[in-house]
């Protein structure tokens, strides 16, 4: 077994570190404050490759490994959680269902300006009755001819307001529970389909988060993404990629506190010498730092099996639970070492702190992750 990165895989690595420091980190305050979409910096992601990191060559990508994709994502999100989340909706789950169910017209006319970085992609599962159990969908799709009529609100949709290219899903038939469930490619300017009240959140505050109206929102009958009726299964396969890239994110976020906590620490003075020369202070960043480890190594372990195409249902979730609780401790701790001056909103830390709850909740709690995990042992 190596554990180790390829002599490639650390200069991309290198690559994506300096390109975050100098280009997100500077921001990311700024963006938070402000709750600004970043535009500008998915722009540039898509000119570094990153947006179709894991995209053929075919469709606008680089053909890279998911293994690639959890280390950009740690980077981006070490520098600015929020971007690292509007690229994980638009690529690693919206574009990501895509590559994986589309059609080759589909791909072609949807995934390739996504791989781009040109437009950006958004994946609506929840709604108000149906959050961990996507069985209570109540968005109805009805086929009418050569087309497919959607209606039906959705909400907590990451990049929703901005989005050009839309994942939905809707039941023909609500007595069916999941076996009703279909995805459908949207795109913003459909008549009858619109973004409706934008929603103010404690973490990630410039990655916008929406409601979604459908109102006789009519697609063609070729929006239809893989097979009707099957978009349970969809949704349940795109989620367990998808939960690759949250522990990435997470394990960034960690990172980021972990960073802060030693500046800090080794520059404050408290009884005449540094906190950092404290016991109880070395242990708490000793402790992180074992964290963090831990997490990367199940997420690179998920993501490896991913890219064998062996299964990985288990070990995503294992490292998304695990990864999301190692951000909320690293940035609690982190933020109990700062003492006072971690309470304030400028320093960093309190954004670190309100960005790693989310990771313990979206793309499925930390709770159904045990669901997971258990269900997956007791068979």
């Amino acid at each position: 077994m190596d554990f180790t990165l390829s002599e490639e895989q650390k200069i991309f690595q290198t690559t994506i570190r300096d390109f975050a420091k100098r280009e997100l980190q500077p921001i990311a305050q700024s963006l938070d404050e402000s709750e600004d979409f970043p535009f500008e910096s998915l722009k540039n992601l898509g000119k570094l490759g990153v947006t179709g990191l894991t995209v053929p060559e075919e469709y606008g990508g680089s053909g890279g490994t998911r293994i690639h994709w959890c280390i950009a994502m740690e980077e981006v999100a070490c520098a600015c959680a929020s971007t690292a989340t509007v690229l994980d909706t638009s690529m690693g789950i919206g574009g990501h269902a895509i590559k994986l169910y589309g059609s080759h017209e589909q791909k072609k006319k949807y995934l390739t300006p996504l791989a781009r970085g040109e437009k950006i992609g958004a994946y609506s599962l929840t709604e108000a009755a149906a959050g961990s159990d996507p069985s209570l969908v109540e968005t109805t799709a009805v086929k009418d001819g050569n087309s497919y009529v959607l209606n039906g609100t959705k909400i907590f949709c990451s990049n929703g307001d901005v989005a050009d290219t839309l994942v939905v899903f809707a039941t023909k038939d609500k007595s069916l529970g999941h076996r009703g469930l279909s995805a459908f490619i949207i795109e913003k300017d459909t008549p009858g389909f619109s973004a409706g009240r934008i929603f103010k959140k404690l973490g990630i505050r410039a990655a916008h988060n929406a409601e979604l109206i459908l109102e006789d929102c009519r697609i063609p009958a070729e929006n239809l993404l893989g097979e009707e009726g099957k978009g349970f299964r969809v949704a349940l396969s795109v989620l367990d990629s998808g939960r690759i890239g949250i522990a990435a994110l997470a394990i960034g976020i960690a990172r980021a506190a972990l960073e802060a906590s030693i500046a800090y620490t080794k520059e404050r003075r408290q009884f005449g010498q540094p906190i950092a020369d404290f016991q109880v202070t070395q242990f708490k960043l000793a402790d992180i730092a074992m964290g963090i480890d831990a997490a990367r190594l199940l997420t690179y372990r998920a993501a490896d099996l991913e890219d064998k195409g062996l299964p990985f249902s288990t070990e995503a979730a294992m490292a998304k639970a695990f990864s999301s609780e190692v951000a909320m401790a690293a940035a609690t701790e982190g933020l109990q070492m700062h003492g006072g001056y971690g309470y304030m909103m400028d320093m960093p830390i309190q954004r670190y702190f309100r960005d790693a709850k989310i990771t313990q909740i979206y793309e499925g709690t930390s709770e159904i992750m045990r669901v997971i995990i258990a269900r997956n042992l007791l068979r």
